[in-house]
């Protein structure tokens, strides 16, 4: 009897063991929520690093509401990249060092997957630019101007970070069909990994005061491009809270 008393009251023991160890499976939290790249990463980055407003700066912000300061800012490290020039010679075919070997180096992997990129305008003095913007303006009003081209002073170009690229075919050449290209194609889902950005885009026209260009890169250093990759970040503006827009 004793025997059938400890076997009964060890029975039951295991089921109750069973029963809590249930319980405690039932009520433990299940997290399904997957949290957005934007919650999980840019509250971490330290957005100091870098100036926003020295214009020799990496991180630089350029824009209509933004200029140069000064505005006849002239970088100092100034050089040819090893890649196909456009206008060999001329001075737009220089950027900064440090664009310039993120760009050679973007340039050789494109190569390797059959993408044959060329440097079509890189760094512009403000003279040159007093010259672009007055050809514009002449040509097709200033209105019409201040949407494709910044007035001297403005211009992200004078940094010596900036990079209109096109195909070494030319085929849409600085034209809005360069984004079908396969060149186009390959720099928009691609050139995060080698700091460069696409700066102008339909959806950040609002912020950044300029019609798309789908050959209009910038570069920030691969750790800026490739957060605002991650985070789906729209411009410079939006991810450093920046004013800009399409008024002087």
């Amino acid at each position: 009897m004793k025997k059938l008393f400890l076997l009964i009251f060890i029975i039951a023991g295991l089921i109750t063991g069973l029963v809590f160890i249930t319980a405690d499976k039932a009520v433990a939290p299940v997290n399904n929520t997957t949290p957005t790249a934007k919650s999980n990463t840019s509250s971490s980055f330290d957005k100091t690093t870098f100036s926003t407003t020295d214009p020799s700066s990496v991180w630089v912000i350029v824009n209509k509401q933004n200029p140069l300061v000064p505005k006849t800012h002239e970088p100092n490290d100034l050089v040819i990249p090893d890649v196909p020039l456009r206008v060999p010679g001329n001075e737009s075919m220089q950027l900064r060092k440090e664009a310039a070997t993120a760009l050679e180096s973007m340039a050789k992997q494109a190569k390797a997957a059959n993408i044959n990129l060329m440097l079509s305008s890189g760094y512009r003095s403000y003279n040159y630019q007093v010259d672009l913007y007055s050809g514009y303006v002449k040509t097709q009003g200033q209105a019409v101007a201040d949407t494709q081209s910044a007035r001297p002073g403005y211009s992200e170009h004078q940094t010596g970070f900036a990079a209109d690229l096109e195909p070494t075919s030319k085929i849409c050449e600085v034209e809005d069909c360069f984004a079908d290209t396969l060149e186009g194609k390959w720099l928009a889902a691609n050139s995060y990994k080698y700091g460069y950005i696409l700066r102008y885009t339909k959806t950040n026209q609002a912020l950044t005061g300029y019609k798309d260009e789908s050959w209009h890169f910038r570069y920030v250093g691969v750790k800026l491009s490739t957060m605002l990759h991650n985070t789906d970040t729209s411009s410079l503006e939006e991810f450093f809270s920046v004013s800009g827009g399409p008024n002087y």
